[in-house]
């Protein structure tokens, strides 16, 4: 069983589109699709926004449906500047932009006993390089930081990218990564560009989600394909 989650229902609802769906579970507050796409079976979700809620969902989709990889689809804000509305990035690594413990010593996204990044999975990016070379895309990747926090400040963002390296910021990713990390289980991020996460990005993340959703879409699609092969 392969999962695929969302932060949005405007993310997850262009995917489902490819899909032949067999059953909708609820569970948590929350749905869970059945589906079929090729011969794999898939589990889908959207989380709802923010940490807590992607965490949830995340458990939920590996320990109630036996998930053995999550692949996480959607969008994202730009700290990169040669990343722009539209393009793709994978991340390397995520991380949370949004812990400080830093009064006590501790490094900024670190939490005890844990870590500050999350790699992610090797082959599953390798994969995601396979699909856009056969596709002509240009697709970055790198590291990209989650927090409980719609980034708006070219001060904020300037930050977190010397704080962490980070390419690119969302607000779910940091928690997935900590579940899959945590639970042994292979993570896969795709976002697409939706804004560039200065003043303004309200408006740019309003008018370009429902197409970079639809970019992501596609690409995971492309993605299923190569690892039902």
């Amino acid at each position: 069983m392969i999962a695929i989650m969302c932060a949005m229902r405007e993310e997850l609802e262009p995917i489902l589109e490819y899909l032949k769906l067999k059953e909708t579970v609820e569970y948590a507050n929350n749905k869970y699709y059945l589906a079929k796409f090729n011969n794999l079976d898939l589990v889908l979700a959207y989380s709802k926004i923010g940490k807590v809620n992607a965490a949830l969902s995340a458990a939920i989709l590996i320990e109630k449906f036996n998930a053995k990889k999550l692949l996480f689809s959607g969008v994202a804000g730009a700290i990169e500047r040669d990343l722009k509305i539209g393009d793709l990035i994978i991340a390397t690594k995520t991380c949370q932009h949004d812990i400080d413990l830093t009064v006590f010593g501790y490094e900024p996204g670190f939490i005890p006993e844990s870590k500050v990044f999350f790699e992610c999975d090797e082959n599953l990016n390798h994969i995601a390089k396979k699909v856009a070379g056969k596709l002509g895309i240009k697709l970055k990747e790198g590291i990209i930081a989650s927090g409980d926090q719609f980034i708006h400040s070219k001060e904020k963002k300037e930050w977190i990218a010397k704080t962490f390296g980070a390419s690119a910021i969302e607000m779910e990713g940091g928690a997935v990564g900590c579940v899959c990390d945590n639970e042994s289980v292979p993570f896969f991020m795709l976002r697409a560009i939706s804004d560039a996460a200065e003043e303004g990005a309200g408006i740019d993340f309003d008018e370009f989600l429902e197409e970079s959703s639809r970019v992501s879409a596609k690409f995971l699609i492309e993605m299923l394909k190569e690892i039902d092969e």
